[in-house]
């Protein structure tokens, strides 16, 4: 997934808010496989487990089996075709998550290689809250940042003042 880029300053950003809502003696699920960024949650000193590949939109056992206190999902709801029911299966009180925004200059991502690298959602901030608030969870904080590109045109313009990423830290209600 990573074989050109390496997103640097999605991961700063992501780490920085974990870090102000997270402390290290809380356990973590992280949804998805391993990934560069649970490492990187492992090397800054958090109890990490993952999810082990299964289709999330049909078994949600692991999220359901898990004694961790707190979910992390990180860019993992836009590949789901039903967010809702994995949010509603999350036993933890505490929920962290990112998604990426809906631009509207730029269509939904599709990897054309790889099946589980493609964006069913791409959400507008409203759309995301009214998710977790409809599955349960109260919005404490969130956060913006976009996703600037060294390319030259108008959609490269356009991200460097349009947000692409919002994260938020939500407590069950």
């Amino acid at each position: 997934m990573y074989e050109k880029t390496f997103p640097n300053k999605r991961f700063k950003h992501t780490l920085e808010f974990l870090e102000k809502h997270i402390d290290t003696r809380e356990s973590i699920l992280d949804l998805g496989v391993e990934n560069p960024f649970s490492k990187i949650m492992k090397n800054q000193g958090y109890k990490v487990e993952n999810t082990k590949g299964e289709d999330l939109d049909l078994d949600t056992s692991s999220i359901k089996n898990s004694e961790a206190e707190v979910v992390t999902a990180f860019e993992i709801f836009e590949h789901l075709l039903s967010p809702f029911t994995v949010l509603k299966s999350i036993k933890t009180n505490k929920l962290i998550a990112s998604v990426p925004l809906k631009l509207w200059f730029s269509s939904a991502y599709k990897s054309k290689t790889d099946k589980w690298d493609r964006h069913y959602h791409e959400f507008e901030d409203w759309q995301f809250d009214w998710l977790l608030e409809k599955t349960g969870w109260k919005i404490i904080d969130s956060k913006k940042w976009t996703n600037p590109t060294k390319k030259i045109g108008i959609r490269p313009f356009l991200r460097w003042f349009t947000p692409r990423y919002y994260i938020v830290y939500a407590e069950r209600v």
